[in-house]
């Protein structure tokens, strides 16, 4: 469920396009947008505390089969939502589970570790050693 809330809608509907079509769903709940509370801790061990709202969309659905998806993404994306909670019910069907997890998951996965990689990378090329500039200085 973190890759699809992390991914696109354009991502996931283009990657939809090589499996067989997915069951007819109904809505439950949404998608509907609203707010949730984000909490901080102070240094990682503090006192929790409020650090601010954030935007979610989120939807359920129930395919033919019975199977029941949940998803809360962020922003207002009301298709990524709809999207994710029907591959979430869809998921769960072992019939299409291998062929959906294939096709979808594991391609997205693969993408946004190597954009989490290449940040990380970006990141340190800038990174400064205080140490080895601390025994340059000369002393005069």
């Amino acid at each position: 469920m973190s890759v699809l809330a992390r991914a696109g809608t354009d991502e996931i509907a283009a990657l939809l396009t090589n499996v067989p079509a997915l069951p007819a769903h109904v809505r439950l709940r949404g998608p509907e947008a609203g707010l949730v509370m984000l909490r901080g801790r102070a240094g990682g061990a503090g006192a929790a505390f409020n650090l601010g709202e954030m935007t979610v969309t989120r939807c359920t659905v129930r395919i033919a089969d019975g199977q029941v998806g949940h998803a809360y993404v962020a922003g207002r994306d009301a298709m990524q939502a709809e999207l994710a909670a029907l591959l979430d019910a869809a998921l769960q069907d072992p019939a299409r589970h291998d062929a959906l997890q294939a096709a979808v998951i594991a391609p997205l996965a693969a993408r946004q570790l190597a954009a989490r990689d290449a940040a990380a990378r970006r990141a340190a090329a800038t990174r400064v050693e205080f140490f080895t500039m601390a025994t340059m200085r000369t002393t005069e």
